[in-house]
């Protein structure tokens, strides 16, 4: 509980919501990320003014060298990046800094008025009331001008799908902030970021009691879809009112001169970065869809291989502004130009067309959840050994997207949701074929540089015969 309560201290370098205790300070999820990314040789930072930016959660980003400087006079330990252990004497510390909070914090709020309860984390089983809209209205997912439609257009992994009951523990807490930016981790091998909990994601805690029913009532429809839309918003990267916010950055002509002018295999390694990024993403919203963790781990890893680049490739539709064509992408808005020197044009070309026509469709980010979902858990992917129970889920996740469809009045959407299948698993095709001409022509590098997680998911033989041929 103790460990939980530090979340009530804000950021100690940018004053964002903490996460926790990370290399020794308690910090964000986004300082955490950026001072482990430092830590890299190669990694050399330069302040174009005087060395004294303010920095704070607007400005964190404009100057990594002021920022850097900030977190280690704060006491971020570049030991504790190889390490990852505070000692007694340092956890101690931080627990008596953290209740000397929560008094300052009590004795303030008692001066004014009276402090009201926290929202606790409460047990499915126990009484709770019924809202009179269970499914609060949200902000479109794609918040960008868009035209009218467009016509048609292994065993390693077991780890990542492992979600321990020490989760349990946070019952009585106040539900933590969902993590939003980047997804990091110190961790570096399949085995040991796939265990990771998702609370320790910065995600917040699993209902275990509540994560499969069945869903015979309308009533119990309802909670599904309200299920799987909670669990898509704790789980994506931007939410739609920060990507809005975004929109006006745009990489320059020279910054995507520098992009184009990256080796072929500088480029993919850093491509294969950031859709891991999004993957663990996934991974983490596929955990939390009711039922999915009923399934036999082999049936988990199986529709994750298969369904998880789908996945990403519908939620980058989120990031896609139609206005001038381009997507979100290491901060900023880029269009097909900044991945020239990928060599995969017709790859990008059609990732950025399926967007384009996904975004016409203007779904909401609910709509958008519930079909997450239903692309995830497909009965029809390779290696399933229990198709029927996938299929029972399936079913029910079918049934809660047709709810939100009656619910909005779109049902006509429904159809031409189930057109946009077929693309996307060629698209997902493409990508495997692209992998294995890269793999030909730089072994080493898909071996040694990319991500264990991409490599696992879409990197060894098996995997791409079977994708290539489903």
């Amino acid at each position: 509980m103790m460990r939980a309560q530090i979340e009530v201290i804000p950021c100690k370098i940018c004053g964002d919501k903490s996460s926790g205790v990370h290399y020794g300070v308690i910090t964000c999820e986004g300082c955490k990320g950026f001072f482990r990314r430092s830590q890299s040789s190669s990694v050399q930072y330069s302040c174009s003014r005087q060395s004294n930016c303010p920095i704070d959660r607007a400005s964190r980003n404009r100057c990594q060298s002021c920022r850097l400087k900030k977190c280690v006079a704060q006491g971020m330990s570049r030991d504790a990046v190889k390490f990852g252990r505070m000692s007694k004497r340092q956890r101690d510390s931080l627990f008596a800094e953290v209740e000397r909070h929560r008094q300052h914090q009590r004795l303030q709020a008692n001066s004014v008025q009276e402090p009201q309860p926290l929202q606790a984390y409460r047990s499915s089983k126990e009484p709770r009331e019924q809202p009179s809209h269970p499914i609060p209205p949200l902000l479109p997912a794609y918040p960008f001008p868009v035209e009218p439609e467009l016509s048609g257009c292994p065993t390693e992994v077991i780890p990542y799908l492992d979600c321990h009951i020490v989760e349990a523990q946070t019952q009585g807490l106040a539900y933590r902030a969902p993590l939003r930016r980047g997804f990091e981790s110190t961790r570096s091998t399949p085995e040991s970021i796939l265990n990771m909990t998702g609370s320790e994601m910065g995600f917040r805690p699993l209902d275990l009691e509540s994560s499969f029913f069945s869903y015979p009532t309308s009533l119990q429809t309802e909670e599904l879809a309200a299920s799987i839309i909670r669990s898509h918003k704790e789980t994506t990267q931007y939410r739609a009112e920060e990507l809005q916010a975004l929109r006006w950055k745009v990489f320059s002509r020279e910054e995507i001169h520098i992009y184009q002018s990256k080796p072929v295999d500088e480029m993919w390694q850093h491509c294969a970065v950031r859709l891991t990024d999004a993957v663990q993403y996934v991974v983490e919203f596929a955990k939390r869809i009711p039922g999915f963790r009923q399934l036999c781990q082999n049936d988990q890893i199986a529709l994750l291989k298969s369904g998880s680049m789908e996945v990403v490739l519908v939620r980058m539709s989120r990031m896609f502004n139609t206005a001038n064509n381009t997507v979100f992408f290491d901060g900023k808005f880029a269009g097909t130009d900044l991945f020239k020197s990928l060599a995969c044009s017709d790859l990008i070309a059609a990732v950025f067309e399926f967007a384009h026509n996904l975004c016409a469709l203007r779904l909401s980010e609910q709509q958008m959840a519930v079909f997450t979902a239903m692309i995830l858990i497909n009965p029809d992917r390779p290696c399933l050994e229990d198709r029927e129970r996938v299929q029972r889920v399936r079913t029910e996740v079918e049934l809660a997207l047709r709810y939100i469809l009656h619910r909005d009045n779109q049902e006509s959407l429904l159809q031409k949701l189930y057109q946009r299948v077929p693309m996307l698993r060629s698209m997902c095709a493409l990508h495997i074929e692209k992998l294995q001409w890269f793999r030909q022509l730089y072994p080493l590098t898909v071996h040694s540089l990319f991500p264990p997680l991409y490599k696992e998911l879409f990197g060894s033989d098996a995997d791409i015969h079977s994708l290539t041929t489903h």
